[in-house]
């Protein structure tokens, strides 16, 4: 029987071991924490958004320069075959407004449990508490019996990126990787903001229906007010450009053009506070005007064009240990079609390891998990191919 190793103990490592698995090899799979899919389970706390459903073109549009290297993984295992796949683990799915997939029971567990039995009644051996340390004739693991060494005749590195370190994903595995890599930055991850005292009230409030801008980017969504800055899913949206320069301005009111503001905003206000008249005829909550005085006084006599395009002051991305994702990793010039290392024949990567990124909403685990599988398939051929 020929042997298998996994180095990480997630979902795109544990669909690499589930393919070789089920193709008769002897896997092990080795996680440096004391249990499995850590960042998977916490994933599933808010809701396990497995994929998204929308046109494949559109899917994979969202993976930006890395969908050409992914499209083939994503065509073999996409949205639809994620769904099916979580469904024969006995979940059932469905579909938000937003075309957001989840399990009907909205969080991970359920589903890991499953998967662990499989895989356990696969053969697969889970070995918790080994953290991959480097090669030495074989892969050498620091382990709470001391040192251990495998030799095994395939290997999938399943390692993770480098946000959520506690978790797991600590991104020390690129030191041993380092002619294959580029740097790690953080990736769906919240900016600080250095507020006034007026905003500490505002801390935790939710701003709804707005439109965020940055660079060639607009989104439809929401974020949070929070005391280090600004965080949530619209923010996570245009993430990337603003890491990259680009300036954030939000769209306070985006069902309203300029000219019907103003025709709202000429309407008599009496002996009412700007607060009061803002909230009565745009129906602007605490929290936009709030975010308006933070970063618009003193208040031009044309209140539209700043409601319509409100600048944000960022101060920096958050650490990128607090990001939900990282993007660096391993180049795909480094890899094979096959996701095999071009320098250490038999060794695969996977996951978020990769050098990709996509924002939040399914992108992120529909391609850890699809080149989970894909690694898994190439290196069962690997074998196979070496056996000739």
């Amino acid at each position: 029987m020929k042997t298998a190793l996994v180095i990480g103990a997630g979902p795109a490592g544990l669909m690499a071991a589930d393919v070789m698995s089920a193709a008769g090899m002897r896997v092990i799979v080795a996680d440096a924490k004391p249990s499995v899919a850590r960042k998977f389970l916490m994933a599933g706390k808010s809701g396990l958004n497995l994929t998204k459903d929308e046109p494949f073109d559109q899917f994979l549009s969202a993976y930006e320069e890395a969908a050409p290297a992914l499209e083939a993984m994503l065509r073999a295992f996409g949205p639809k075959d994620i769904v099916t796949w979580a469904e024969t683990l006995g979940q059932e799915m469905f579909t938000g407004t937003s075309g957001r997939v989840f399990p009907r029971a909205m969080k991970a567990s359920p589903l890991l449990r499953v998967w662990l039995t499989r895989l356990a009644e696969q053969g697969v051996e889970i070995r918790t508490r080994w953290r991959w340390t480097g090669c030495q004739d074989g892969f050498v693991f620091e382990t709470s019996e001391g040192r251990q060494v495998l030799d095994p005749d395939v290997t999938v590195l399943a390692c993770g990126g480098a946000s959520w370190s506690r978790l797991g994903s600590d991104g020390r595995w690129a030191d041993l990787l380092k002619d294959a890599t580029t740097p790690f930055l953080p990736a769906n991850m919240g900016f600080e903001v250095d507020w006034s005292t007026h905003m500490v009230k505002h801390f935790g409030a939710p701003v709804k229906s707005v439109s965020l801008s940055a660079g060639d980017q607009c989104v439809r969504g929401e974020f949070v007010v929070s005391e280090r800055g600004v965080e949530g899913g619209g923010i996570y949206a245009v993430s990337r450009r603003l890491r990259e320069g680009a300036d954030l301005t939000v769209d306070l009111l985006p069902d309203l053009g300029e000219h019907a503001i103003r025709q709202r905003l000429s309407k008599p206000r009496g002996k009412a506070s700007l607060a009061n008249h803002l909230r009565k005829v745009l129906k602007l909550d605490p929290v936009k005007q709030a975010l308006l005085m933070e970063f618009a006084k003193p208040l031009p006599d044309d209140l539209a064009p700043i409601l319509k395009a409100l600048p944000v002051r960022l101060s920096g991305p958050r650490p990128m240990d607090d990001a939900i994702s990282t993007a660096g990793g391993v180049r795909f010039d480094a890899l094979n079609d096959g996701l095999m290392l071009a320098e250490t024949p038999g060794v695969f990567a996977a996951g978020e390891m990769l050098d990709w990124e996509a924002p939040t909403g399914g992108y992120l685990l529909t391609a850890c998990i699809a080149t989970g599988r894909w690694a898994g398939q190439h290196a069962v051929r690997y074998i196979a191919d070496e056996a000739k």
